[in-house]
């Protein structure tokens, strides 16, 4: 009697489906995916970000908006704000100190390397001991990378090399967090994380100047990109929208 019971339990268990034998497990799974949604939405925390700003005054918006002009008036408005950025270009400073690369980006003059204005500048600064400088505002475009300072968010790390900065544990846990902050604050793909090297071949690469259009650095190439955005994407995803 007790084997043709548990038969018949059997039976209608499989009658049913497993949702009578795993009511548990199926709510324990619920809970995980619950909880895989939740970290999904959960934007990075941002960084702690220094803000030391550079001057930029109405003669630099000025020479900003005449720079827009000259190098992407075809297909822009001129114009000093940056307006939904979809690249990020890191840099290296090619200095020792993060006070050297203030004084160099504040002193609005020609650079030796193009001689235009405005002066070069970048919206952060990594410095060696993994703290991060703000020195202009995110609305504000800054001239570091040519054909892409229309859309461009740039960040320099204080250092002469890629792999000066990639083996600095500090200075790089820096940088990531901040790039993850930023790419999730604005949208842009871990692919639009590009180093300087990389700036031609962008999708956004677009120059007026046809003596500049292969213009480009050494900083930051291709194959140490590719470990830098390996190391990025382990950060994790962005909320989705």
């Amino acid at each position: 009697m007790t084997r043709a019971f548990a038969a018949i339990l059997a039976a209608v268990a499989l009658a049913v489906g497993p949702g009578i034998g795993t009511a548990a497990q199926k709510q324990k799974q619920k809970q995980q995916q619950r909880q895989i949604q939740t970290q999904a939405q959960t934007a990075p925390a941002k960084p702690r970000i220094v803000w030391d700003p550079i001057p930029f005054g109405a003669k630099r918006k000025a020479e900003m908006v005449a720079y827009v002009r000259r190098h992407y008036g075809s297909f822009l408005r001129p114009t000093w704000r940056l307006v939904d950025p979809h690249v990020i270009v890191i840099h290296y400073t090619e200095s020792s100190t993060f006070s050297s690369v203030w004084n160099t980006f504040a002193d609005d003059v020609p650079d030796t390397e193009l001689h235009e204005l405005p002066g070069t500048c970048a919206h952060f600064v990594v410095d060696t001991n993994g703290t991060i400088y703000q020195l202009v505002s995110l609305g504000t475009m800054c001239r570091h990378t040519v054909g892409l300072n229309w859309t461009a968010i740039g960040i320099e790390n204080v250092g002469f090399s890629d792999a000066q900065v990639m083996d600095n544990p500090r200075q790089m846990s820096s940088d990531l967090r901040l790039v993850h902050w930023l790419r999730c604050r604005f949208d842009i793909e871990t692919g639009n994380v590009i180093g300087h090297n990389e700036s031609l071949s962008s999708p956004y690469h677009r120059e007026d100047v046809a003596s500049l259009r292969d213009q480009t650095h050494g900083d930051f190439n291709h194959a140490d990109m590719q470990v830098y955005r390996s190391r990025l994407r382990a950060l994790g995803g962005c909320p989705r929208t």
